[in-house]
């Protein structure tokens, strides 16, 4: 298994893959896991061929919980894809990244214990935490971190190895309770545990501000994009940014749709043209 890494210089390419619901939530359909599973790794291995450096496999079942919680079946299920995932993109891609193929677990809305486990016994070499300081309000009730908690169960099944990229400005989290400063967040994550910082606006300005208050706050802390990336502002963000997670702009159809090569490669060739200067 690959170690966790966002190597300094490198611009790390992490491609999304969106699960429709799984078992053990409302939504789930009955008989369809297999097919989920299988488009999954479909998925993974599109974007291990385009030359993306990992992917991110992300729950997507509508109704979540608040609290750091994950239903057995729903654990079970994440680990065999992820697990899947893994075996499927363990083998090198002639001309791809040399450090190995990156997978990540994010288990929704902030189910941090069973993401670790998920990716420390199936194969995984990251997660993303959607809250791992302060709280922040959702559609589906607060969300209030637990940071002492995540440092216990990480250092309890030995899953220090396991990266942590933490969210601090973006679609999933925004600090709750006055402002404060993307930098002075990622600064504190940094403190319980990061490994990288995870930001993004959909106006590019403000995530290049955001950016910037990290750099200056968090030192040396990688900065991934976490979302609203494609093919056309990608330039202007990773040239700042250390890596990005992508999604609609590589899938057929917009949000969902198949993982199309060419749409990886494509992204992956900005990417690696940024890092040529």
């Amino acid at each position: 298994m690959p170690e966790f890494r966002i190597s300094p210089g490198h611009k790390t390419v992490i491609g999304m893959i969106h699960l429709q619901p799984l078992p053990g939530t409302p939504y789930h359909e009955q008989g369809s896991f297999a097919e989920i599973l299988d488009r999954a790794v479909a998925s993974a291995v599109a974007l291990r061929q385009g030359g993306a450096d990992g992917c991110l496999i992300q729950t997507v079942d509508q109704v979540y919980s608040t609290e750091d919680e994950c239903d057995p079946a729903r654990t079970v299920a994440m680990g065999l894809i992820t697990n899947a995932v893994a075996r499927a993109t363990a083998e090198p891609v002639r001309g791809g990244p040399d450090s190995g193929f990156q997978v990540g677990v994010q288990i929704m809305r902030n189910a941090l214990s069973a993401s670790l486990a998920v990716a420390k016994v199936g194969g995984g070499t990251f997660i993303r935490a959607g809250a791992l300081v302060g709280m922040t309000l959702t559609p589906h009730g607060m969300v209030h971190a637990n940071p002492l908690r995540v440092a216990e169960y990480r250092q309890r099944i030995s899953a220090m190895g396991v990266g942590l990229i933490a969210e601090v400005d973006s679609m999933h989290f925004q600090w709750f309770g006055g402002d404060k400063a993307a930098g002075e967040v990622a600064r504190a994550a940094r403190g319980m545990g990061a490994d990288a910082a995870s930001l993004g606006r959909p106006e590019p300005a403000r995530t290049l501000e955001l950016i910037s208050q990290v750099r200056r706050s968090a030192p040396g802390l990688p900065v991934v994009l976490a979302g609203h990336t494609n093919h056309g502002n990608a330039v202007d963000l990773l040239a700042e940014a250390d890596g990005a997670f992508v999604g609609t702009c590589l899938e057929e159809g917009g949000w969902g749709g198949r993982i199309d090569v060419e749409r990886v490669r494509a992204y992956v060739d900005i990417a690696r043209s940024l890092e040529a200067h």
